[in-house]
């Protein structure tokens, strides 16, 4: 699979000033070079805009929706999981 041939999406936030972010685009699992998801009808590949050489992050359709369903959620708020471990935890 030709990497750079590939629709990239990137956030429209990040502006055309060159802008550091996470590319992301949609295939089919079949044409995925990662073994365990080859049987996914489709994947998402997640890449860094500033390292588009190096191999991508890849998820099921499933991984991906339950990431997005974090970020809205705001699971991977910095204050909140700071909050979460520096709070003593029970021993039982």
């Amino acid at each position: 699979m030709d990497r750079n041939a590939l629709n990239w999406r990137k956030s429209s936030l990040s502006g055309n000033n060159g802008g550091d972010c996470v590319e992301v685009a949609v295939v089919r699992g079949r044409d995925c070079e990662v073994a365990n998801k080859v049987d996914e009808e489709f994947v998402v590949l997640v890449r860094d805009s500033k390292n588009r050489d190096r191999e991508p992050q890849v998820f099921t359709v499933a991984e991906w929706d339950a990431f997005l369903a974090g970020v809205r959620q705001q699971e991977f708020d910095s204050a909140r999981l700071i909050a979460e471990y520096a709070s003593p935890v029970a021993v039982s």
